[in-house]
This record gives structure tokens, sequence and C-alpha cells, in this order.
């Protein structure tokens, strides 16, 4: 556990089982209800962008200016990708093949990363936020969460352990990249199946005719310098927005046992600003209300934030947020204490409350 993140106080206990009360008055005040036209007319924003960035890329041709197009790409990719989340989350239509049917539409056709391998590692994550050895978000990769992990890296990948907070936003620039490369290989190593064969085949002859429209209508080199100014665009916005989440907040370890209201708000942090920042972020600034009420839809989400700090409160559960840039200060902060190895993780106050017995 991080400075900045909440500490067990007082009357915690009293927390254990009363998710179902706050559940029932978030039914009660129609939270859960589908909000189609919302997501009608944000898809009908987010096609007639991507014809207006097509058209300008056309109109402009041979043009330095063609990389401002690529950024609004990234852009407006990330916002379709929010949407391919919410999907996969229930959150757009009362069906769940209706749901599915659109997340693999959104994820493997225009995005271009796999629904079934997002799926599998978001599920994950959802059913046990910053737990250790559960949740694929803090398993080591690159960037190491955890102190025990970045104390066990070699020589060179412990030299960017120690300064791996300051690197964290650069190294983003790659990370569009990598959700591509990571999807594909994940859908490789899978077992075969109708389903995984129609996903490769439509990531496929997605990215292929992507990058070849580009290299046919830009001169090669431009024609690189647009996919890599895409890609760095996508990976910066879509880590940017998940990252401060759950980074700097409380870390579970494996053997606990935690009621499931204190699990995901304990560990989940939220981002303030309202709905610019809902649409800057596609929701995901309600992380709290999104992980104890996933199939939400965005649009309920400010009211149902009321409902549950109330209820925080009532019971005495720490409930946190902050500003989008504090959120980035603690996670820079917290990737290089966890780079130095600065302290043991599992010394903090929720850890030995909740510690398996």
């Amino acid at each position: 556990m991080t400075a900045d993140a909440p500490t067990v106080r007082r009357g915690q206990a009293a927390a254990t089982g009363s998710y179902q009360e706050l559940s029932q008055r978030v039914r009660e005040a129609g939270l859960l209800s589908r909000t189609r036209a919302f997501y009608v007319w944000l898809l009908v924003g987010l096609g007639l962008a991507l014809v207006a960035l097509a058209a300008g890329a056309v109109l402009l041709g041979d043009s330095w200016f063609q990389l401002l197009i690529a950024a609004g790409l990234g852009v407006v990719l990330t916002q379709v990708a929010f949407v391919a989340h919410e999907a996969s989350h229930r959150q757009v239509f009362a069906s769940g093949p209706a749901n599915d049917r659109l997340g693999r539409v959104l994820a493997n056709g225009v995005v271009g990363i796999s629904h079934q391998w997002w799926m599998s590692k978001h599920s994950r994550h959802h059913a046990n936020p910053n737990r250790v050895g559960k949740d694929p978000d803090i398993a080591p990769d690159t960037i190491v969460f955890l102190p025990q992990d970045a104390a066990s890296r070699g020589r060179v990948m412990a030299a960017l352990a120690r300064i791996q907070g300051w690197a964290f936003f650069p190294l983003l620039t790659l990370e569009g990249l990598n959700l591509h490369v990571t999807s594909v290989r994940s859908l490789l190593a899978a077992e075969r199946g109708a389903a995984r064969t129609r996903e490769l085949v439509i990531i496929a002859v997605r990215l292929s005719v992507y990058v070849a429209l580009v290299l046919w209508l830009l001169p090669t080199g431009l024609g690189f310098a647009f996919l890599g100014v895409q890609l760095a665009v996508f990976g910066v916005y879509m880590g940017a927005s998940f990252a401060p989440n759950h980074k700097g907040m409380a870390v579970i370890p494996e053997s606990s046992r935690l009621d499931f209201l204190s699990k995901q708000v304990l560990t989940s942090r939220n981002i303030s600003g309202g709905g610019v920042m809902s649409a800057l972020m596609g929701g995901l600034n309600y992380q709290i209300e999104h992980h104890l009420f996933p199939s939400m839809p965005r649009p309920h989400l400010a009211r149902a934030r009321r409902l549950v700090r109330e209820h925080c409160a009532r019971h005495d559960v720490p409930y946190t947020e902050t500003t989008l840039l504090r959120s980035y200060a603690i996670v820079v902060r917290y990737l290089n204490e966890v780079g130095l190895a600065a302290r043991d993780p599992f010394d903090c106050p929720l850890v030995r409350k909740f510690r398996a017995v």
C-alpha cells in the first residue's frame, strides 16, 4: 500500500455485506437501465469523425500536416476503444450477445485489437483489482508494480525500474503497438476454434488494409511517420486514461479476504472533473462506481457517485477522488518507489487487517 492510498478506519467491518444495500438503492434509482440513445449518438459522432479524418487525409495529400490527422485518428480510435470496453461490460444493450457483437466489431474491426483477449484480461482485473497473483494489470512487464518484482529484475531492467516512474509516460508511446502485438500473440496461442479464427482474420484484414492505404496515399517516410504518430497518441491516451485508476492504491495480498465493496472501493481512485472528464476518459474517471457496477451505462455514473459517496461515508469506507494531474503525480511517485524497492508493500493497515488468518 502506498502513500495517498486509503487506510482502514474504525467501523470498517460494518461495511461487510453492505453492498447489497447500496445495490438496491442504485437499482431503485434506475441507474442500471440502458441509455441506448446516448451510445447511438456517440457512435454516430465517432463514425463521422473517422470519415472526416479520412477525407482530410485524402485532401491534404503529401503534407506533413498529415501528422495532425494521425494524432486525431489516435484520439478517435481511443474513444472507440472506450465504447468497446463499455460493450464488453454489457453497458450498451440489455442483451449480452448484442453487446458482444458490438464489442467485437469495434475492437477487432475498428481498433484492431482482440476482443477475446481484452475480455479475458479485463474480467480477471475486475474480479481482483490490485490483488497480488490475481490481477493481470499488476503482473510484471516492462514496468513493475510490486517491489518484489523490481527486486528480481536483471541488471538492465533493474536500471529501468529505478526510473520507471519518470519513464512511464514516454514508454506509453509504445503502448499502442504493444496492445496490437500482445492481442495477436494471445490469439495465436489460444485454443483453436471458430471465434479465434474469425478474430484473427478480421484483425489481419483491418491492420493490413489500414497500413496499405496509408502507404499508398503517402510517401514511404511520411507514411511511417503517420503510423508512428497515430500509434503513439493511441498508446499515450489509452495508458493515461487507465493508469490513474488503481496505480498507487492499496495492494492486496493473494491470501487476503475482503468483502466485495471494500475490495473495489479501497483499490480504486476517481478523477474529478465531472462531465468534461467523463467525455475525455470514457467514464473511467468514475472508476469506483464502474467497479462496483460494471454494467452501469456511462451517463448514470455521475448520479451513482453521489449514492456511493454517501454510502461509503455512512459505513466509514475511505473513498478516494483526486484531480487528473494529482493522480499522475501519485502514479509517477509510486512507480519510482516500487522501482527502488523502498518498502514492504504488505506493511500497511489495510493488509494487516484483512490478511487471512
